[in-house]
């Protein structure tokens, strides 16, 4: 839609002022619709009681009175019921609300209904509100009974600036003066109509207002100026009219799409802390995770001290004085061999371990297996730390081993904290992870197996397509709109604005629709 500034009008062409005038048309009748989801929406799940009001009815009053209140909303529903009673390939006919309102009284039988529009759209591709009643007359003639004063006669609104142009009503009471008329409509209401406004060849009524004898002759000298003024105040009330129909529709399109924005915003907002409380709270139980392991570690380094400290026998009736003999010696080497013996005995827990937490209990026994080698020089628990660490049976790869192994809970501990993290993608993991590549095989094992699906679907991801360009397969960004869930094809690249070919509009006259590159997401198809 073009915004038009005083200074720049006379430069616009034909063409983009037609254009603007058919988008500004199209959105005004969209807008009509989308009110009418938005109101079912309000009413049906009962959000207009967290704004105090006890029934949908006072909610409309209130709120929407400069609208057009309780009695617009009903309109809007009515013309929603027509339109889903009608097929498929009717429904296109229809392109606004106020063209549904000679339709209502055959929506209770659906097949005159599919009857009449398919009459009225032979005559015309999108037949207007008259051509809706002429058909609907057609299809159920309603039979009106003449009284001696010639009441209750069906008459029709013929002028186009009447808001009820094209409909049929009948004279069902005497009129308060000679110039005008009181109408009742198919939906119930009763209007004053000008005379000069209807058309009813069966009844004969003045069309202009009369006046009495001496005005007539200063009326007859002045009629042409009349004329006049009476021309130039209808032009000026259609475009005051006009312009108020546009500020109305423009005034409620902005309140919806506030109102729209604002709860987004608060679905997001709450979105993100509670993906924060779940964050802090796997971090917290990583902690006592950890807590819990080196529990169980210095439980296990505690037997072994007293088991050492078993080894050694003390005799209260031997004194040492920093010196050994050699039945002592004997002795405590006997009781330490003794000791190496069963850890070396450990070798056979690499060729079946342990079926609870076997990795963790492995690396332990290997780094024990390795310290001890370490300080008694001894080639069998160099060898079993070796198998058990999966190194070579020599002190320097088993000290590099036992360093590796030792990184294995922080890189475990980093991986967790950067996939909970809100939006994460796989040049997060990658930072993280190419600081532990060495250990990627022992970390892994350490996942578990959403984890490690989480990290093969963040590298699928990163191979994909990240702007959108002519020829993706794209969908609308917006949930609240009918485009959310229909696939279509980017055909053209304006620059700022995409155009799109979308497949569920390819039987109907408009097939393609421009739109901003943010407003339209990857299509992604739900039975994939």
């Amino acid at each position: 839609m073009l915004t038009l500034e005083p200074e720049i009008t006379s430069t616009l062409d034909y063409s983009n002022l037609n254009t603007s005038i058919q988008e500004t048309f199209s959105a005004i009748d969209r807008f009509e619709w989308q009110a009418s989801d938005e109101l079912r929406l309000m009413r049906d799940n009962g959000y207009f009681q967290d704004g105090a009001y006890t029934s949908f009815e006072d909610y409309c009053e209130s709120e929407l009175t400069k609208h057009g209140g309780y009695r617009r909303v009903k309109d809007l529903f009515a013309a929603k019921r027509v339109v889903d009673t009608l097929p498929d390939e009717l429904k296109n006919k229809i392109t606004k609300p106020s063209q549904t309102r000679p339709l209502f009284r055959l929506v209770k039988t659906p097949e005159k209904l599919q009857q009449a529009v398919a009459i009225a759209a032979q005559e015309k591709p999108f037949p207007t509100a008259a051509d809706f009643a002429k058909a609907v007359q057609q299809v159920a003639p309603r039979n009106t009974k003449k009284s001696k004063t010639q009441l209750c006669n069906s008459v029709m609104v013929s002028s186009q600036s009447h808001s009820r142009f094209g409909e049929s009503g009948v004279i069902e009471a005497d009129a308060p003066n000679a110039w005008q008329q009181i109408v009742t409509f198919d939906d119930g209401e009763k209007l004053l109509v000008n005379n000069e406004d209807l058309d009813a060849p069966s009844v004969r009524f003045p069309r202009e207002r009369t006046f009495p004898p001496e005005y007539t002759g200063a009326m007859s000298t002045t009629g042409y100026a009349y004329a006049q003024i009476k021309e130039q105040h209808q032009q000026e009330l259609e475009r005051l009219e006009q312009e108020l129909r546009i500020g109305l529709q423009t005034e409620a399109t902005t309140r919806a799409e506030a109102q729209v924005q604002e709860q987004i915003q608060s679905l997001q907002n709450l979105y993100k802390q509670q993906k924060e409380q779940n964050i802090q709270l796997q971090q917290r139980l990583y902690e006592l995770e950890g807590l819990r392991q080196l529990e169980l570690e210095n439980q296990r380094l505690q037997r072994r001290i007293q088991d050492l400290e078993n080894a050694v026998q003390e005799h209260p009736a031997q004194e040492w004085n920093n010196t050994l003999t050699k039945q002592a010696t004997k002795a405590l080497n006997k009781q330490v061999k003794k000791a190496l013996d069963e850890t070396i005995d450990l070798r056979s827990l690499a060729v079946e371990p342990p079926k609870e937490n076997a990795t963790e209990c492995l690396r332990l026994m290997g780094i024990a297996l390795g310290n001890l080698a370490s300080a008694m020089n001894n080639a069998q628990a160099l060898q079993a730390a070796a198998i058990i660490l999966g190194s070579e049976p020599n002190k320097s790869a088993i000290a590099y081993r036992m360093e590796q192994l030792q990184l294995i809970p922080q890189a475990v501990s980093d991986i967790r904290a950067v996939l909970s993290l809100p939006g994460c993608t796989w040049i997060d993991y990658r930072t993280i992870a190419q600081e532990y590549e060495a250990i990627k095989g022992d970390y892994l094992a350490e996942l578990t197996s959403q984890e490690t699906e989480l990290i093969a679907e963040l590298e699928n991801a990163s191979c994909q397509p990240t702007t959108i360009g002519v020829g993706s397969i794209v969908a609308h960004a917006d949930p609240y709109r009918t485009l959310y869930v229909e696939r279509g094809e980017v055909v053209e690249d304006l620059g700022e604005e995409l155009v799109v070919a979308w497949d569920s509009w390819k039987e109907q006259s408009k097939k393609t629709d421009r739109y901003f590159r943010d407003e339209l997401r990857f299509w992604k198809d739900e039975n994939q």
